[in-house]
């Protein structure tokens, strides 16, 4: 048998059931044709497809191409109406409305409304004025369909197929939330080679006589006579497998336990919806700082606690009030008339350093000395989000409770945290807490960045936090960095967004943390 025979006959031997099935329909060059002939999935197609290309059975050509589709918004306003069209129904009614009637009377939520009036004023189809809706057009041309809405309609289509007009209604509808969805569709074309054309001439119906695997029935019943065994092909290229993993936060995190437990400390955990008093107020926050204001916190809307229903001990609130108002343990405080009311406020935490300060209170209780405990947990800050900022964050605390403890002793807990975390330099400078004296800011260099970055906040607490619970002064070693930031260098994170995009391919590639 002449050798180019010989080797055709080898590659017919290694075809597998799904390439036999896929082959003799290739000259079809149409996807969904092929689909419907062979009775496979897409993925089992593709896997054939790809296994007859490494053979040089067939050429594979993938062309990705973008497609505009409705976003989860855009199916519910492709049925219900966009809000600006609910809008201008309402105006035509009365031709003037007040701002308040409308937004009362359209049944739109704060953003909605916003964005409808938005749109309406940028179509010249009204105009406000003293908080008066008043309609700027007319009627014949405002019940026409927007050619927003004529997009809508149309909607799955080609990025390259789209009109001049269809391209401004994109760009329009884009920038909302979820109104429209750019994604990407694979064009997929093959053709037979050369080898292909040769082997199709082939009789490749009958693999009843192929073995694709041993198993105990075939040897015991020797029903491997008279047959033959598929060739294996050990050079193709096999689908990736992606073993589970525990999520890299949750890696980082776990390790970071790790160290603090290996360092003696005892973990403490508690609420996300905390109190003012405890996030501020026994921190020694005054009442009026900017921090407790809308745009650095997230307070609940008409949530409070009852602070004389709880477990904190009405002396304990008392001397909290004290330390704000001035005259415990020599301090002048803050001289202000304190409020109980504002420190029922509820809200998510700022941070994990009210977790500390209710442990304080424990530790005083059940007078355990000295103590060593920490935390990791999630807080929130209503920031403006960028590639280093979220308005949730990790955070890992820690606190010292000693007698003898000192700054040294804190400087050493911080190195020593950061060195295992993988960190051998770190940089210390002063920094300002309403609550820690001295206090210190840690930062770490970033080398995508170039630039140092803060990771977080560390000090000895005040006598106006300590006092009030412990009724004299001891010293307690404090500290609460960020965790986002070491995730975000170890796994070559560039933005902070990108950590909760749970995007899945890119799971599937991200490396274990290794330390």
């Amino acid at each position: 048998m002449p050798e180019e025979k010989k080797d055709i006959e080898k590659i017919i031997d290694s075809l597998s059931p799904n390439e036999r099935k896929i082959i003799n329909f290739i000259h079809l060059k149409n996807f969904e044709e092929l689909k419907k002939k062979s009775d496979l999935d897409y993925a089992a197609i593709m896997r054939a497809l790809e296994f007859l290309s490494n053979k040089n059975i067939i050429k594979i050509n993938i062309k990705k191409e973008k497609i505009i589709d409705l976003g989860v918004n855009g199916i519910l306003y492709l049925k219900k109406g966009l809000p600006e069209r609910k809008l201008i129904n309402l105006i035509i009614q009365k031709n003037s409305i007040s701002l308040s009637d409308a937004k009362k009377n359209s049944l739109l939520s704060d953003n909605e409304f916003a964005a409808a009036l938005g749109v309406l004023k940028k179509k010249l189809f009204i105009d406000l004025k003293d908080k008066i809706i008043i309609l700027n057009s007319k009627k014949q041309e405002i019940i026409k369909k927007t050619i927003e809405e004529k997009f809508l309609e149309n909607l799955p289509k080609s990025f390259n197929e789209l009109s001049p007009e269809e391209n401004y209604a994109f760009n329009n509808l884009k920038s909302r939330k979820n109104l429209v969805i750019l994604k990407y569709k694979s064009l997929v074309n093959f053709s037979l080679t050369d080898l292909g054309e040769e082997i199709t001439k082939r009789d490749l119906s009958d693999s009843s006589k192929m073995i694709e695997g041993v198993t105990t029935e075939i040897i015991k019943n020797s029903l491997w006579k008279n047959k033959k065994f598929r060739r294996y092909d050990i050079q193709s290229k096999v689908p990736e497998i992606s073993g589970g993993k525990i999520y890299f936060v949750e890696q980082v995190i776990d390790y970071a336990k790790r160290i603090w437990t290996e360092m003696g400390f005892k973990e403490m955990a508690g609420d996300l919806i905390q109190p003012s008093f405890w996030n501020f107020d026994a921190l020694f926050t005054p009442q009026d700082h900017p921090v407790r204001e809308m745009q650095d916190s997230f307070f609940i809307k008409n949530n409070s606690s009852n602070l004389s229903k709880g477990k904190i001990e009405e002396n304990i609130i008392n001397k909290i009030k004290k330390a704000h108002e001035g005259g415990i343990d020599g301090s002048k405080g803050w001289q202000y008339s304190w409020d109980k009311n504002i420190a029922q406020k509820n809200l998510l935490r700022t941070h994990t350093t009210c977790l500390s300060i209710k442990k304080l209170f424990e530790i005083a209780k059940n007078k355990e000395f000295p103590a060593k405990y920490f935390a990791i947990g999630k807080c929130f800050r209503n920031e403006t989000v960028d590639w280093s900022h979220g308005f949730e964050f990790n955070q890992t605390e820690g606190i010292v409770v000693d007698e003898n403890a000192n700054f040294r002793q804190l400087l050493g807990y911080l190195k020593e945290f950061f060195k295992k975390m993988g960190y051998e330099k770190i940089r210390i400078r002063p920094g300002y807490f309403p609550y820690t004296e001295p206090s210190l800011e840690i930062d770490v260099f970033h080398k995508e960045q170039k630039k140092w970055i803060e990771f977080g906040g560390a000090g000895i607490f005040r006598p106006e936090v300590v006092v009030p619970i412990f009724g004299r002064y001891i010293p307690v070693l404090a500290w609460g960095p960020g965790l986002d930031r070491i995730i975000m260098e170890f796994f070559n994170i560039k933005d902070l967004r990108k950590m909760y995009e749970n995007n899945f391919t890119d799971l599937r590639k991200i490396k274990i943390w290794r330390k």
